[in-house]
């Protein structure tokens, strides 16, 4: 598969097949992807990987926590996005959850079914993989950038293995319950979790393909014909 094809094929997965993933292809992607782009090579990227039983235990200590409660509503680690939303940020998010929760079939009211699969982000959607990605509290906005630039190379780099992601800003919600478990340094703050496995790619909840804005609305050129 080439840089195009795994660029175009990437989704945010949400509903991964039982399949393994070998250990090793997680530890190169790892590495791999560490070859992202860095400011003065600061590199400000922090990875906590589980699987297996590490991962099936802290699943259980999440469903335990929820249970009764909506994690929309919980304070999240950091402002995951602008309150109140405005403009075509606002209508392109919106346009996005009629996308997935129609491939689902779950109406536009049913606040309950929305809820439900609201709360398959903190199953890691039946991944067998799950990361948990942090930057130490004292970098800023460049870092952050080369944070997502990690991610984004994660993710393209899985494709080459065949594999999908599904990056989960979601986990900012619960992030004291994940720095419990895995015992991050109070210096770092949990960015996002990552789904990693082999995608269903035949599932409603990824039978859909979310939009991207024209050229025109985010280019402007100079001195091109």
């Amino acid at each position: 598969m080439d840089v195009f094809e795994a660029i175009d094929s990437r989704i945010s997965c949400r509903a991964f097949l039982d399949r393994p993933v070998d250990q090793k292809i997680v530890r190169d992607l790892l590495q791999r992807a560490a070859r992202a782009a860095s400011g003065g090579n600061l590199q400000s990227w922090n990875v906590y990987a589980l699987t297996g039983a590490p991962l099936a235990a802290f699943k259980k200590i999440v469903v335990g926590r929820i249970a009764n409660e909506d994690p929309r509503h919980t304070k999240s680690e950091y402002p995951i996005y602008p309150d109140p939303m405005f403009g075509a940020y606002k209508e392109r998010r919106e346009d996005h959850g009629i996308q997935l929760y129609g491939s689902l079939g779950i109406d536009r009211n049913d606040a309950a079914a929305r809820l439900v699969q609201y709360k398959k982000n903190f199953e890691f959607f039946d991944a067998p993989v799950a990361l948990f990605l942090t930057i130490d509290r004292r970098l800023g906005p460049g870092q952050w950038a080369d944070l997502g630039g990690y991610i984004h190379a994660l993710a393209f780099l899985a494709r080459g293995y065949g594999l999908d992601t599904c990056p989960q800003e979601a986990w900012a919600r619960l992030y004291d319950t994940v720095g419990d478990f895995i015992k991050i340094p109070s210096n770092q703050m949990l960015f996002c979790g990552m789904a990693i496995g082999y995608g269903d790619r035949k599932h409603k909840a990824n039978d859909f393909r979310s939009p991207r804005a024209e050229l025109h609305e985010f280019c402007t050129f100079f001195g091109f014909d």
